[in-house]
Order: C-alpha cells, then sequence, then structure tokens
C-alpha cells in the first residue's frame, strides 16, 4: 500500500508545480511549509535541501513545456538567470548576517510592494515581439542585467528562490507580457534552485524518497498550471491580477509570521 505521507507528498508536487507553471514563482515559499507541516518532514533543513531539488526540477519541467508553447524568450531569460545567480551569492553572503525572522518579515514587505505594484501597472500587455539582440542590446541589456542583479540579491538575502520577484522584474526590465514573464522566469527559478538544492545535496540534507515524489506529482500540477497560463494570458490582465493577489496573500502571510517569530 501506498503510505499516506507518500500520498500527501504526490498533492504538494502537484501544487508545487501547478504554482509554478502558472505563475512562475510561488514553488520555493510554498515548498517548505508543505513539507514540514503536510508531509512531516523533521528537519527544516531538509526540508529546504529537498525543496530545492524538487522546485529546480519542477520548475525545468514548466520550462520545457512554456518552450514548448514558444513562451520563453530564451535570450532575456538566460541574461536575467546569469545575473541574478551572481546577485544571489552576493545577497547569501549578506543575509546570514541578519536574523531570519527579520528576513522572513521584510520579504513579506517585498512582496506586498511588488503586489501592489502589478496591480496599479497599466497598459496594454506587454510588448510579445520584444528580443534581446544586437540590435536591442544597446536598450535591454542593461536593464536585464540590473534587474537580474537585484532579484539575485533579494533572492539570496531572503534564501527564497524569488520567483515572485523574477516575473515582475522581466516584465519591468523588458515590457513583455505576463504570459513570456511567467516561462522565461522558470528559467531563474530552475538555476536559482539547483544552486541552492547542489549546496544542500553535498552536506546531505536531501530526502531523495520525498523528492521523486515531489518531481513526479509536480509533473502533473505544472501540465495543468501552464495549460491555465495559456488559457488566462488571452483574457488581457487577468492572470497579472491573479499573480498580484497570490503575491500579496502570500506576503502579508510572511510577514505575520516572521513578526511573531521576533
Amino acid at each position: 500500500m501506498i503510505a499516506l505521507a507518500d500520498i500527501l507528498t504526490l498533492g504538494s508536487g502537484a501544487l508545487i508545480g501547478l504554482t509554478l507553471g502558472l505563475i512562475g514563482g510561488g514553488g520555493s515559499i510554498l515548498a517548505v511549509p508543505l513539507l514540514v507541516y503536510v508531509v512531516g518532514v523533521a528537519s527544516p533543513h531538509v526540508a529546504i535541501g529537498t525543496s530545492a531539488i524538487a522546485v529546480a526540477a519542477n520548475a525545468l519541467v514548466g520550462v520545457a513545456l512554456h518552450a514548448r508553447a514558444r513562451s520563453v524568450k530564451w535570450p532575456c531569460a538566460l541574461v536575467f538567470a546569469g545575473s541574478g545567480i551572481v546577485g544571489a551569492f552576493l545577497g547569501a553572503r549578506v543575509g546570514k548576517a541578519v536574523g531570519g525572522e527579520f528576513l522572513l518579515f521584510l520579504f513579506g514587505l517585498v512582496m506586498i510592494a511588488v503586489g501592489v505594484t502589478m496591480l496599479l501597472r497599466k497598459g496594454e500587455g506587454g510588448n510579445p515581439d520584444v528580443h534581446l539582440d544586437q540590435a536591442s542590446a544597446p536598450a535591454l541589456l542593461p536593464s536585464l542585467t540590473g534587474y537580474g542583479l537585484g532579484v539575485g540579491l533579494l533572492s539570496g538575502f531572503f534564501g527564497i528562490g524569488g520567483g515572485f520577484l523574477i516575473v515582475p522584474g522581466l516584465i519591468n526590465a523588458t515590457n513583455m507580457p505576463i504570459l513570456f514573464a511567467v516561462g522565461s522566469s522558470l528559467v531563474s527559478v530552475a538555476a536559482f534552485g539547483l544552486a541552492t538544492a547542489s549546496s544542500y545535496a553535498l552536506a546531505g540534507l536531501v530526502d531523495w524518497h520525498v523528492a521523486a515524489l515531489l518531481l513526479a506529482g509536480g509533473v502533473v500540477g505544472a501540465l495543468i498550471g501552464t495549460a491555465l497560463a495559456r488559457k488566462l494570458a488571452a483574457k488581457k490582465a487577468l492572470l497579472a491580477r491573479i499573480f498580484a493577489v497570490i503575491v500579496m496573500l502570500v506576503g502579508l502571510y510572511v510577514s505575520a509570521r516572521g513578526l511573531a517569530a521576533l
């Protein structure tokens, strides 16, 4: 018989994959609480390491699905991810000097600010033809590098994947539509997750059985989330509003937990 914990792990993986496929973020924020409070992983460190493996793998599945749907701006995504990795290493060094509870409180405030900005953003949904090439590089490259570095710094500083910040970062850097930003953001989510996962795996802080079940559930969730993202993208700003509301709700929760623990 399949153990209850395995069923809960598969369900948790599906929820993580659904979130990543739909809005390009939230996987790492959801994964650790799900592993600790739903699946019952005893060690928070193992939960972080295991979730990093699952989030990175699920993000790669999401990248493949979005790439098949031609909703990944590869040059933009790779430049953003490369800059973000550099920023994440720098941010992690600074973040270690700050208390964890205060970090969560600050991260929640950043998420709320991002959500409000997304709700207030006006326009026709971005430019679907934007792309990084020799002609557009003088305008796009500094913006992509700057936003990527900044998001990476915040991601490393707060010790969270940063998917909620990557999507608006890509939109602000390039004015691409949110569907393309979601697909392109998963490249960064996967890169950040693999960097974190490798560190925890080398320290033996990964439950590979749980990671495999999370990935299996995540594949199903990613398929559903990617399909929903394509359908919602056709309804103008609906996907952006869903993204913004989820960001603010999670931000309120994270800030409250962090403030309560201070």
